[in-house]
């Protein structure tokens, strides 16, 4: 048997009177919803429209790179950094800076500044590779031990001896570590700084006696205490 409400229950029924509340606000606040409302709807439209637009710069980018790498590959680095104008190719350089915020402009940048390091233009050089954001893990060691390399060059030999420390820190292994460690010792060497020489030779032959740095660590420590 199917139970009638009394005029009362209905007043008092919560669906109703959540409804009622429900409905109240929105009269009170339309505007302000409304506004909400029409905001999220603008961000959602702008972040799917980045998305895309991010897609296509990402592409561009890459048919731009893969055309200056072809000018790397055959030894034409000032073509591959400044393009061709009769082909109307984009070189490093722009790719870098037109397209800075892709995949392929921070691999551009990388590449200039190999560019310029093969032309021994190494001040150039070392601008680049400020630019370049470096891959974690193994393959950023290189990138990173190549940008301490530039920093001696450029007479920066605190800085180098430094940025080799971070190469050697990078990504710990038995092969880089100790490679970019000595490669710090040596520059430290060079500023007379031999309490940092002692230490990271010492942490070469603790932590990697097997390596070919151990053996060149023993005779650094050598000539240290030769003198």
């Amino acid at each position: 048997m199917t139970k009638k409400f009394t005029k009362e229950e209905l007043e008092h029924d919560p669906l109703l009177d959540k409804y009622v509340q429900t409905v109240s606000f929105f009269n009170a606040n339309r505007t302000m919803i409304l506004s909400l409302t029409v905001t999220v709807i603008v961000v959602i439209g702008v972040l799917i429209g980045y998305r895309f637009y991010a897609e296509g710069q990402e592409q561009e980018a890459q048919n731009y790179l893969a055309a200056a790498e072809q000018s790397y590959s055959a030894s034409d680095y000032q073509t591959a950094l400044n393009g061709d104008e009769y082909t109307l190719s984009y070189g490093f350089i722009a790719i870098a800076n037109d397209y800075s915020g892709t995949n392929a402009g921070n691999l551009a940048a990388y590449y200039a500044s190999v560019s310029y390091f093969k032309m021994d233009n190494y001040e150039e050089a070392l601008g680049y590779i400020q630019e370049y954001k470096h891959p974690k893990g193994i393959m950023g060691v290189g990138s990173v031990s190549f940008h301490a390399t530039l920093l001696k060059l450029n007479g920066s030999l605190e800085k180098a001896a430094k940025k080799y420390e971070e190469a050697a820190n990078w990504d710990k292994n038995d092969s880089t570590t100790p490679f970019n460690l000595l490669k710090a010792a040596n520059v430290y060497k060079e500023l007379g700084n031999m309490e940092k020489v002692s230490s990271i030779t010492s942490t070469i032959i603790e932590e990697y006696p097997d390596s070919p740095e151990a053996t060149n660590s023993r005779k650094l420590q050598g000539t240290l205490a030769a003198n």
